[in-house]
């Protein structure tokens, strides 16, 4: 089972780990693909330098799937992390297990949050904007989000706090006041009131299901008043993400053509030929499925009906949203519809992933914060992650 894609220094600080979508200068950056293999960055990514100025030590890179966009970690050209049952395991999960602080990952279509989920691990997806993505590979540049993983609440928080910040270097990075609501420091407001996800509830499992009606006791027992809410409007996330990761995409690998950097085939004789065996070579068939999907969605014929409907159903989902949270502080649903996944399940549906993120999408697509939690999933407005995180270090003191 292949965990590590490199491994870096043991000694001083806080051991952390990088997904292989986040630069780094000492060790190679491959993004899990063949295409990548050899590939090592000039520079480091932003996050990378603000850990280590905090003294953290960064411990290795993690195996990730092919650009981040699978279930988790599957499609990686280095092979996916398989336990002996067969189960599907995720690399920065397992990594946690030798000695590691926490994990600082690429969340592109939800995967560190599933295997949060399913490792009884803390995962927190902050706020598009507060976290600088200068120096990670672009895969879906306008949902993906650094995030960290850790066995705590309270590491989650420590980490969160130094990653946060306005980065000059990022068209997206949000004001330094506002990043800095996610300071350890940061004022909050406590949660009184959290709505279910109905509909997404039923789509999961019983397991899945008992876990979220334990937290939804744990809340009950606190005071905080819980209610049903129709999701609808939410669950539409799934279909939009899907639409504009597979465009971003599109455009983010087109600089994949075996002439600057990456791989390039051997058997060509035209310019056209080389661009077109490197890619069919070096990429897997899950990336080259999105990609034909991404094209197809940005041509002539269907900008409109496809992209721009998107861009306009996105807009409708923040705003169904935005009315959840006048009404309530957080948004309680899963994270993934199972607590396992196989191998063998994920090479009978290879799309199974674009069908699990409809989870995990309303986050990705609104570019609001979640928290994952005792296998469950916590949503809330823009930069409201240490109320989130407070209720999550809470429940697992409790659940002890």
């Amino acid at each position: 089972m292949r965990v590590y894609i490199n491994e870096g220094g043991r000694i001083g600080g806080k051991r952390i780990v990088l997904d292989d979508m986040i630069l780094t200068r000492e060790l190679p950056t491959t993004a899990g693909s063949r295409m990548l293999e050899t590939y090592v960055s000039l520079f480091e990514a932003e996050a990378v330098s603000r850990l280590t100025q905090a003294g953290c030590t960064v411990g290795g890179k993690v195996n990730v799937g092919e650009f981040g966009i699978d279930l988790m970690g599957e499609t990686s050209f280095f092979g996916a992390c398989v336990r002996e049952d067969g189960t599907l395991a995720s690399a920065a999960a397992e990594s946690l297990k030798d000695g590691v602080c926490a994990a600082v990952q690429l969340d592109v279509n939800g995967a560190p949050r599933r295997a949060a989920a399913q490792n009884d691990l803390v995962c927190v997806k902050p706020t598009y904007g507060t976290v600088s993505r200068y120096g990670t590979i672009p895969a879906a540049c306008s949902g993906e989000t650094v995030t960290v993983t850790a066995p705590s609440a309270a590491v989650c928080r420590e980490i969160l706090s130094v990653l946060a910040g306005h980065d000059d270097k990022d068209g997206t990075s949000l004001s330094e006041e506002q990043c800095s609501l996610l300071k350890q420091d940061a004022q909050r407001r406590p949660v009184r009131k959290v709505a279910v996800a109905a509909g997404l509830t039923a789509a999961a499992d019983d397991q899945v299901r008992a876990d979220l009606a334990a937290f939804r006791t744990f809340l009950e027992e606190r005071g905080v008043e819980v209610v049903e809410i129709d999701d609808q409007l939410i669950r539409a996330a799934n279909t939009a993400w899907n639409v504009l990761m597979s465009a971003e995409l599109c455009n983010n690998v087109s600089r994949y053509d075996g002439v600057k950097y990456g791989y390039r085939s051997s058997s060509y004789t035209t310019i056209e030929e080389l661009y077109t065996n490197s890619r069919t070579e070096a990429f897997g068939e899950l990336l080259k499925s999105a990609i034909l999907f991404g094209s197809d969605v940005l041509s002539t014929d269907n900008y409109m009906k496809m992209y721009d409907k998107a861009l306009r159903v996105r807009r409708v989902i923040v705003e169904a949203l935005n009315s959840v949270f006048a009404e309530c502080d957080a948004l309680l649903l899963p994270a993934c519809s199972a607590k396992r996944y196989t191998l063998a399940a994920v090479q009978e549906n290879p799309y199974l992933a674009f069908e699990e993120n409809a989870f995990t999408a309303p986050a990705s697509v609104s570019g609001m914060p979640a928290v994952v939690v005792g296998g469950i999933q916590l949503m809330g407005p823009a930069f409201s992650e240490n109320s989130l995180l407070d209720l999550a270090q809470a429940y697992r003191k409790e659940g002890q």
